[in-house]
């Protein structure tokens, strides 16, 4: 699909990928081994661009359209899942609310420190009990007259054991969601984190604890209130999964077709045999569909027309056909596929968190099943 990009969306994309062959890549099977998200990420990231590419200028983003994001999540991905939630929940899910709903002081303060990755971000809308119902959150905000009491608990919440500020989404007392700025070091506010995952183990995940923690009035996000503004942060930050996802699919792929021309059975390499090339050729004709699917829904961004039932459609259908294209490399690498000396492995498992957050396979499936009848099923 080159030729529907431009000079621009192919340089972006071409640095992105030299960066994540030089940054990630040499270095991602260990620290997803061990457990370990490399800290260090987050600044290089920043330097190269991959917070808030779309954010203009002035605050500190990159000014780009959104086929430059979407390749930057691509690109990301095909290095890690994980990875790619680290930046796309910093340009999505925290620093897109601060620039679409925020003041413009709120604006100037937070925006170039998240850009820049001085400061790392997170996004709280999941709870213990309230996941594909978002709007069922128990978390609080009570006005206190001269600020605000936030009590409340988030979990799952990526780069949260790290994240020096935190989109916090809560009930005030007419029941209205709100969009609440947390500082680490509000007291109060703690970040415990996750262990003993099997998937997106070079990110951070954790939860967000509330215990009467007090928030200065300006940190309230002033121009949105209503369940609206979590979900228009989703679409953003779906949008990129929607990329990204491709981008795992096709480092499996790549993987699967190099061990294909070298490992040789019955006299000749494995790419011969004719189911080898099935699989094959159905992957790399279910990246360039979904690829397409994606290229268009960027398009429709730039103009302002995408709709959430389009990009739940991408999100679901790109990370499905990941999944899929994981699964079948898998067998093409035999047993090798599940060492660690080839990412077919940890591209499965990320894709089985990617398939499930934000917004689950079957919750996308039913948005665009409500998008079709005009019958919300999941109510």
């Amino acid at each position: 699909m080159d030729g529907l990009l431009t000079e621009e969306h192919l340089l972006i994309r071409q640095s992105i990928r030299d960066f994540v062959r030089k940054e990630i890549s040499p270095n991602i099977e260990k620290w997803a081994q061990d457990a370990h998200f490399p800290s260090e990420i987050v600044r290089k990231f920043g330097d190269v661009g991959a917070f808030g590419p779309t954010i203009p200028t002035e605050y500190g983003g990159g000014g780009l359209d959104y086929i430059s994001y979407g390749l930057i999540m691509q690109e990301i991905e095909r290095g890690d899942s994980g990875m790619r939630s680290t930046a796309s929940v910093q340009g999505s899910l925290v620093m897109f609310p601060i620039y679409a709903y925020g003041s413009e002081e709120q604006r100037k303060k937070y925006l170039p420190k998240l850009a820049s990755g001085e400061w790392l971000g997170c996004f709280g809308l999941t709870e213990p009990d309230h996941g594909s119902n978002p709007g069922g959150m128990t978390t609080k905000i009570e006005d206190k007259g001269d600020y605000y009491l936030l009590n409340g608990a988030k979990l799952w919440i990526s780069n949260s054991p790290e994240a020096q500020v935190a989109v916090v989404w809560a009930k005030d007392d007419n029941g209205r969601i709100r969009g609440v700025i947390v500082e680490r070091g509000m007291e109060g506010f703690s970040t415990p984190e996750i262990h003993n995952k099997w998937s997106l183990r070079a990110s951070c995940t954790g939860e967000l604890v509330f215990e009467d923690v007090k928030i200065p009035k300006e940190n309230i996000l002033p121009n949105i209130d209503g369940l609206k503004g979590p979900l228009s942060c989703l679409d953003s930050a779906r949008f990129g999964i929607a990329w990204g996802a491709i981008g795992a699919a096709i480092d499996c792929y790549e993987s699967a077709l190099k061990y294909s021309l070298e490992r040789t059975q019955f006299g000749k390499p494995i790419g011969g045999f004719q189911l080898q090339q099935k699989k094959l050729a159905e992957m790399l004709t279910e990246i360039t569909k979904a690829q397409l699917m994606a290229w268009r829904l960027g398009t429709l961004k730039n103009e302002g027309k995408a709709t959430s039932a389009q990009i739940s459609m991408a999100k679901r259908n790109s990370v499905d056909m990941a999944l899929h294209v994981a699964r079948e490399a898998r067998q093409i690498h035999g047993g090798m596929g599940i060492t660690g000396e080839y990412p077919i492995m940890r591209h499965m498992m990320n894709l089985e968190s990617v398939i499930t957050y934000e917004g689950t396979h079957d919750i996308h499936l039913l948005i665009t099943g409500a998008d079709i009848t005009g019958i919300q099923a999941f109510k």
